[in-house]
């Protein structure tokens, strides 16, 4: 893909969230590496023939101003939600056998709206994913009854048994490249080194281990992990998973909605607890496969004119 198509599929990525970026934030996401020449000058030639549009500091395939002024102000509120989610994380590394807490989803890229959740990305011990869950979710049941459950959106699980995402897409690879790390400094090392692929579709991308702080000693968590790390442990882990994904498996059964209208579904296994790839992230590449199909078209026809 030349470099031209390149800054056009980075730009259509995040278009799909009517998100625009920065010049040196499309640099980061490009699929291959370019020099910096050619990549500004591919980017003014796109500017120039009204395929991209310059508001700012930000670039878009919109030509409208207000996508920056969106922009401005989702980052304000992302940033409001950041020091928050400091502090949630703070909490939750204290929860038994959590070992790894970042911030995900769409704060994670600095967008966010007064609506927006805080999402979690969490490591657990090997073979304690189950119980450290149920812990953490039992918790979460009672910020219901205080209305904060949208800073407590812990819906994305790996134990440090199996570290490597599975999918490998260009989706993936940017929700990997943009978790924050909040807690464990050493975890994240070892997340990261488990997926050096994302430099596949991402070789601009540096990670940001230096943002997550060392894990402390807490006597209670010390304490319940004394507890289980035994036999008992290992039944009970396994237990929790077996509950909590047949459970899981009868609300996607009877297509039961969550509270952005979409079927509540988790994939599961031993070593992790996420949403099902299926429901959100294939559409996603689909739709995104499309919209770029259709803008290299469009581009492609323009320049034999």
């Amino acid at each position: 893909m030349n470099t031209r198509n390149n800054i056009l599929a980075t730009l259509a990525y995040f278009d799909m969230w009517d998100y625009p970026l920065t010049y040196g934030e499309i640099f980061l996401f490009l699929e291959n590496k370019y020099g910096q020449h050619d990549f500004t000058e591919a980017l003014d030639h796109l500017i120039a023939n009204k395929l991209v549009f310059h508001f700012d500091r930000f670039y878009s395939l919109k030509n409208d101003y207000m996508i920056a002024v969106k922009r401005n102000k989702g980052n304000k509120k992302a940033a409001e939600l950041i020091n928050k989610a400091k502090e949630v994380g703070a909490f939750l590394i204290r929860f038994p056998y959590v070992r790894g807490i970042g911030i995900s989803g769409s704060l994670s890229k600095n967008c966010a709206d007064d609506n927006s959740d805080i999402d979690f990305f969490i490591i657990t011990e090997r073979n304690r994913l189950w119980i450290a869950r149920t812990f953490m979710h039992m918790f979460k049941k009672l910020t219901f009854l205080v209305g904060k459950q949208h800073n407590h959106c812990m819906n994305y699980y790996i134990d440090e048994a199996r570290l490597q995402i599975v999918e490998k897409n260009i989706y993936t690879a940017i929700e990997v490249a943009t978790i924050i790390p909040l807690e464990g400094d050493i975890t994240f090392e070892s997340f990261y080194g488990a997926n050096t692929w994302m430099h596949d579709f991402l070789p601009n991308k540096c990670m940001r281990l230096a943002t997550a702080r060392p894990l402390k000693k807490a006597w209670f968590k010390s304490l319940i992990e004394r507890l289980f790390n035994n036999r008992l442990g290992n039944w009970l882990d396994n237990t929790l998973m077996q509950i909590t994904s047949g459970r899981w498996n009868k609300k996607t059964e009877m297509k039961k909605l969550n509270m952005r209208g979409a079927v509540m579904s988790m994939a599961a296994s031993k070593h992790f607890a996420k949403p099902a790839p299926e429901n959100f992230q294939l559409k996603l590449i689909e739709r995104y496969r499309i919209k770029v199909s259709n803008l290299l078209q469009q581009f492609e026809e323009q320049v034999a004119q």
